[in-house]
């Protein structure tokens, strides 16, 4: 890890967050992240449920996310986050808000959470049993008990399933939301330049065979149209605290009321943003995006 972070040393202020679950951060572990340039940890916590835990296949107890915690601060990491997943087998409203109440109990407590539900993966063991498949009024029950018990405690979303507070966004997360350009290193990494996407094949014995040979390790590419980029800019802004112009969703103030309670008008900005409600519904605004409003198509671009 210390040589592959050691090619990025012409970016000297770079975000550099490395992934981790909670009984992998030893003190080792976590002084050789610092010595690698490392600033940002990415705990994968899930739950603070023993049972839930045990039903989503995780190896680590709730006390090893506060040893992991301590861990992080004591190598002088000033910034981690934390992930969850609700809708886990076994999960009630009570024991989904413990977890959020422990969270906060963090010493010190996370920067930035982000929260997601859980989803059913065919092929997985997941799929197979249906009896711990999530419901959807479930999850977003607990999604609002989520934004709720966030916003008291100061964080403030700034994508769907993303929670900071002030000024501790990850800075690759809203790269990917702002359509902002990236390179993706690795098996199965994806990347992007101006409107041009491209994958890398997805297993490590075929990429590093590839490398060996000098060869590119790229699966599969395409390329967006001007109109394409425009749509999917607004697709993405909508998810966001950005949020989009109102010429995007004409129809959001008028004659849709089953709209207008998914949207408000940022009163700073004059832009359309999610309600709590609208982000549980997003791929309904998504629909109604009209992508050939000037104001539109000034706005996403590629020339900016």
């Amino acid at each position: 890890m210390r040589r592959l972070v050691s090619a990025l040393d012409a970016f000297p202020d770079a975000e550099v967050t490395v992934e981790a679950n909670p009984e992998d951060v030893t003190p080792a572990w976590v002084a050789t992240c610092r010595a690698a340039g490392v600033n940002r940890i990415s705990l994968g916590v899930q739950s603070l449920d023993p049972a839930v835990l045990k039903g989503l296949g995780r190896q680590h107890d709730p006390a090893a996310v506060a040893v992991a915690v301590r861990n992080i601060a004591a190598a002088g990491i000033a910034s981690y986050s934390v992930d969850l997943i609700y809708g886990g087998a076994g999960e009630t409203n009570e024991s989904w808000t413990r977890t959020l109440e422990g969270v906060q109990q963090l010493d010190p407590r996370p920067g930035h959470v982000s929260a997601y539900g859980l989803t059913v993966e065919a092929g997985t063991p997941l799929a197979l049993d249906q009896s711990r498949h999530p419901d959807d009024d479930t999850q977003a029950a607990r999604y609002e008990i989520a934004e709720q018990m966030l916003s008291e405690h100061g964080y403030s979303w700034y994508e769907i399933s993303n929670w900071s507070l002030p000024g501790q966004e990850s800075r690759h997360n809203l790269n990917y939301w702002m359509e902002g350009d990236y390179l993706g290193l690795g098996c199965a990494a994806h990347s992007h330049r101006a409107g041009r996407r491209w994958w890398n094949v997805r297993t490590p014995e075929r990429y590093i065979d590839l490398i060996t040979r000098k060869s590119s390790p790229e699966s599969v590419s395409e390329t967006l149209s001007v109109s394409q980029r425009r749509l999917e800019s607004l697709e993405l802004a909508v998810r966001t605290r950005l949020g989009v112009p109102r010429s995007a969703l004409a129809s959001a103030l008028g004659s849709e009321p089953a709209v207008t309670d998914l949207v408000a008008i940022d009163p700073r900005s004059g832009r359309l943003v999610l309600t709590v409600r609208g982000r549980l519904l997003a791929n309904e605004v998504a629909c109604r995006l009209r992508p050939d409003a000037p104001e539109v198509a000034e706005m996403t671009s590629p020339a900016r």
